[in-house]
């Protein structure tokens, strides 16, 4: 899997020519590009269009194809409005001539202004939960022999699942998650990298909690899923390498989709950012 160091380097697009940049995938075991990574990199190429000044305030993309890990990805930037105070970026992510994913990115020059938040639920915090290695290696002795690989190597983040679900057989139960995560190791400070870090692993779990209710393992092969569209929505400043959690519930599925929401807090309790997702479910009983 993507180590944090990788993982970084993965999010230096080259640029190419003014407003067009180019991203690599990992060559991993997967046969399509993980979501999280287009959605961080075209974070990257539309950031790499507006001032210093100026913070991604919101996000919202559309997976239109399944991305190709192995041919490099195309991020076309259109700078669609620069204004006193916001800036808008539309990024469509190209491979083999037809778009991939395309992104609409807000970006604000920071200002002070009326604050409330909902409160963080009170939940186990992560020194009071086992060491996610431990978990991982007690986890790989049961799984299947072509799924072992997923648990083998170094990870860029680390994630403490809050009353997890057995892999394997799944029991069926309410659609709601809470998950701690951090980067697997210090970063800079470089409020930019930790948006599209988040942006990354937003699209880790957050389709998992609509099937929560169904007792569907992703291992079954009559499942298929897949994300459809992704928002963000970034509220304060924040660490991607100090604890976060991620509050996720599934309100709705049906049409062979899942509905997720999100909200992510600081371990001391902020509220960072929100956000949702639509996927495709499908079960081929």
């Amino acid at each position: 899997m993507t180590t944090l160091e990788s993982l970084v380097d993965l999010l230096d697009l080259e640029g190419i020519e003014l407003n067009l940049f180019r991203g690599r995938s990992p060559q991993e075991h997967s046969q399509r590009v993980f979501g999280g990574q287009v959605v961080g990199q075209a974070l990257v190429a539309a950031t790499r269009t507006v001032e210093e000044d100026r913070v991604a305030h919101s996000l919202k993309g559309d997976f239109l194809r399944p991305g190709d890990p192995k041919t490099p990805i195309l991020y076309e930037v259109d700078r669609i409005r620069d204004g006193k105070s916001f800036n808008t970026r539309r990024v469509v992510a190209i491979q083999h001539g037809k778009a991939i994913f395309a992104m609409s990115v807000g970006f604000q020059k920071q200002e002070m202004g009326l604050e409330h938040q909902m409160p963080m639920p009170d939940v186990p915090r992560p020194d009071d939960l086992p060491d996610p290695e431990i978990v991982r290696a007690e986890t790989r002795k049961r799984a299947p022999e072509e799924f072992k690989h997923w648990y083998d190597g170094d990870r860029a983040f680390e994630q403490k699942i809050i009353d997890p679900v057995d892999e394997f057989a799944p029991e069926k139960r309410p659609p709601f998650m809470g998950v701690w995560v951090r980067s697997a190791g210090s970063l800079p400070d470089d409020r930019a990298l930790h948006q599209c870090l988040l942006a990354y692993v937003s699209d880790m779990n957050l389709l998992d909690t609509c099937v929560l209710p169904h007792g569907v393992s992703w291992m079954d092969k009559r499942f298929q899923a897949a994300s459809l569209d992704h928002s963000i929505w970034f509220h304060r400043d924040f660490r991607a390498d100090e604890w976060m959690l991620f509050v996720q519930d599934g309100p709705a599925a049906a049409g062979g989709r899942g509905f997720n929401r999100g909200l992510v807090y600081t371990e001391s309790g902020e509220l960072v950012a929100s956000m949702s997702q639509e996927g495709l479910i499908r079960f081929h009983g």
